[in-house]
């Protein structure tokens, strides 16, 4: 009955308004992973299987879909308007349309035949690397050891110990075998991995004792990897063709470095921008200085105007980082003046100090007397 069946977009895991790129995505991920192939005698996967069918044939298609988010499952019964203008209804997987494609693409059946013994290219290998600001900064060069996997030496990557390699005459090495099943009473051809060579299209009577037949080892490998200028945090170096090896003529991986930047004790970073705070004194404040402001480029002079309130930002331009794309632009650098109140005074001091403060007035201070002035105000 069809009060008695789950919502289909509910089934697919996908909002109402999916597109059918979302809705076909999650179809096909739900699919690997309630298949009978890879859920023997498993009657609940089955039953999830067949569900998941359903609600992508009727979503994956766009008279149907708009009839079933009109009426429901009544839109899509088979026997809901029969001869009207919504006869025809759900009827089973006519067809199969996108269907074949999707279980081609995931267990080797439908129209995009795939074989074990195509060319495969290797697994991509990932670490971190932890660099300081100044090497994300200016680029740099580090040797690291990452853990891929080779062809065997001792067999040169055959697996056999005497080379003698057989074809498997159960699949004649394509690695695969063609079975028919039973799916929603329709029988239904897909191909699967060859249980006599284990999809690997070949038989090795005498296998390698290093690799154990596999023709391939586990290693680690020295490798120089160039930090390109500019790097931020958490971004990727990529160093093509240096990761696994590939498989029957494929192309070895990449390694993907993921690189980490080492916080500094002064500077932040923002973009492309370089961050740091400058304390100064209340009368370089006051009266304006010539004073040293760190960059990552070394210390430089900065001429401070006189009555430089604390929290003031200054920019000295193209003193940031450099841009990744193009090294010769870079950023700027950024300083946020701290004026520090001193501490500790001897009798002198606070004798000049409270001199100095008697004899400011408004001009002076002009912040602090609008403030009172609105205080007054406010309590008037």
């Amino acid at each position: 009955m069809a009060e008695n069946k789950r919502d289909y977009y509910e089934v697919l895991g996908v909002p109402k308004g999916a597109s059918a790129e979302e809705i076909k995505k999650a179809y096909r991920k739900s699919a690997m992973k309630y298949h009978p192939d890879r859920n023997p005698g498993n009657k609940e996967a089955e039953e999830k299987f067949k569900e998941l069918g359903e609600a992508y044939e009727v979503l994956s298609d766009d008279d149907k879909r708009s009839r079933y988010d009109q009426f429901g499952h009544a839109g899509v019964d088979p026997n809901f308007g029969a001869g009207g203008d919504y006869g025809g209804g759900f009827g089973g997987f006519s067809g199969f349309g996108d269907f074949g494609d999707i279980f081609g693409d995931i267990f080797g059946g439908g129209r995009r035949t795939s074989t074990r013994n195509a060319p495969r290219q290797g697994e991509h290998v990932g670490i971190r690397m932890e660099v300081t600001f100044e090497e994300a900064a200016f680029g740099t060069e580090k040797e690291v050891q990452i853990p891929r996997v080779e062809n065997c030496a001792a067999c040169n990557g055959s697996g056999s110990a005497d080379g003698k390699v057989e074809t498997c005459s159960q699949c004649r090495g394509s690695g695969q075998v063609r079975v028919t099943q039973n799916f929603m009473g329709m029988a239904m051809q897909t191909s699967t991995t060859c249980p006599s060579c284990n999809g690997q299209g070949k038989i090795i009577k005498n296998p390698c004792s290093t690799c154990r037949g596999k023709g391939k080892v586990r290693r680690n490998h020295k490798l120089k990897i160039k930090i390109p200028a500019g790097i931020d945090h958490n971004q990727t170096v990529r160093v093509r063709g240096e990761g696994s090896v590939g498989s029957n003529g494929g192309p070895n991986g990449d390694v993907m470095v993921e690189i980490l930047i080492r916080r500094h004790r002064i500077f932040e970073r923002d973009g492309v921008d370089v961050w740091c705070e400058v304390p100064i004194s209340f009368t370089q404040a006051a009266l304006g200085s010539v004073i040293e402001v760190p960059t990552i480029d070394g210390k430089i002079t900065f001429d401070l105007p006189e009555g430089t309130q604390t929290g003031r930002e200054f920019t000295i331009s193209g003193k940031g980082i450099p841009y990744v794309n193009n090294p010769k632009r870079r950023g700027n650098h950024r300083f946020v003046v701290v004026v520090e109140t001193p501490t500790k005074l001897t009798k002198e001091q606070r004798e000049l100090l409270e001199k100095l403060e008697k004899s400011i007035d408004g001009k002076t201070n002009p912040k602090r007397k609008k403030f009172f002035d609105t205080l007054k105000d406010f309590f008037d």
